[in-house]
Formats: C-alpha cells, structure tokens, sequence
C-alpha cells in the first residue's frame, strides 16, 4: 500500500511538473521567463505570446491538476487508496507546477493547477471562486488580485459548507488552507508590484506592455 501511495504521489509531482508555459514560448521562439512578469503560467503566456496559446496553456495546467485527482478518486473508489489520497494527490501536483525539477524548482503560480484538482475534489467551492475571479478581474482589472481573492475563497466556501452540511471534511480544509497559501506564496512578486502601482493591468496595453511582447525570431509571428 505504501509502495501504491508513493508512486501514486511521484506521479502525481511529475505530471504537474511538466511546464508548459515554458514549452509554448520555446515553440514560438521565446523563454517567458525573460518577457513580461517572467512567469510560465497562462496569463503571461497569454501576454508574451498571445491568446491561442494562453487560452491553450491554461488548458493543459488544469488538467494536470484534475487528472491526477480525478485517477485517485476512481482508485479510492475500487478500495486500492486511502481515502486522503485524492488530496494528497492534488497537493502533489500543484507543487509540481510550483516547483518543477525541469527549471531549477521554478515554476507558475499554480492557479490553473490548483482549479483542475480543485474542480475534481470539490467543484461547488470552484463555482463560487470563479464568480469571485470574475468580479475582481472586471472591477480591479488585475488578473494577481482576482487570483488571490478566488483563492481565498475556496476555504471560506468549504468550511461554511462543512458548518451547513454538519460536517466538515478536514483533509479538504487542510489542503484549501494550503492552497491560498501557496497563491499567496507564489504571488510575492506580483503583491510588491501592486504595492508599488507598477502590476500589469488586465486588457491595458500601454507602452510597457507592448514592449514585452515576444520579438519574435525570423519566420516567427509575434501571436504564436
């Protein structure tokens, strides 16, 4: 069972691992680590490179987050797996996203990864976060705020819940806690630049924008 458990995890690490942002911006000439926030999540692929392939990394993170819950949740239900291993799973690929081994432990943020487990362990919570992102992304026009106020949510929305239900499902908590922790961790930089009036706004293209937008290599189109 211990064997099961921990394969089950490294697999779960390796999956969320794979960075795809990354990936995108090497296909269409660029390392997004070097253009706009630096990051190789989907917003700033989306601004580095374009729509197509934002829209298409943030795909991918999500189901790096859901897949490997939604396999140990199947597993659960065959009897094979602890029934804290749908969690522990999710956990595992979120800091693989966060940390992957392929880029000296430097990865996204983790939003995207954190929906898709989300959605696969707890998908009313995402409901209501979503809603959140979306009244904070339209109202605030920044893409940090609206990621760390839907990330605070998911708890909130478990535990009152759990209070309504009549029971509270602590693993889940738990890992809630940890994911808008993690947010909150992996958003330092983003926290500091809104801090100083200096964050990218959502949809805005001012010059400072323009200018990290790939140049691309001879033969490659700007939007990739």
């Amino acid at each position: 069972m211990l064997t099961a458990v921990a394969f089950a995890v490294l697999g779960s690490y390796f999956v969320g691992a794979v960075p795809f942002g990354f990936l995108a911006g090497r296909l269409c000439g660029v390392d997004v680590r070097t253009k706009g926030s630096g990051n190789i999540g989907a917003t700033n692929v989306f601004r580095v490179i374009g729509k197509p392939a934002g829209i298409t990394v943030f795909i991918l993170d999500f189901l790096k987050g859901y897949l490997p819950v939604t396999v140990g949740k199947h597993l659960l239900e065959g009897g094979t797996l602890p029934e804290w291993i749908p969690v522990v799973l999710a956990l595992a690929t979120i800091l693989g996203h966060n940390y992957t081994f392929w880029l000296g432990f430097k990865g996204g943020k983790g939003i995207a990864t954190s929906a898709g487990a989300l959605v696969a362990l707890v998908p009313f919570a995402v409901g209501i976060a979503v809603i959140v992102w979306l009244l904070l992304v339209f109202t605030t026009r920044y893409v940090a705020i609206a990621s760390l106020g839907s990330a605070l949510a998911i708890p909130v929305v478990v535990i009152v819940g759990g209070i309504r239900g009549g029971t509270t499902d602590v693993p889940l908590f738990v890992f809630s806690i940890l994911v808008a922790i993690l947010a909150f961790l992996r958003h330092r930089t983003n926290i500091v630049r809104l801090i100083a009036g200096t964050e990218h706004r959502f949809g805005r293209r001012g010059k400072s924008n323009e200018s990290s937008r790939v140049d691309a290599l001879p033969g490659k189109e700007k939007d990739c």
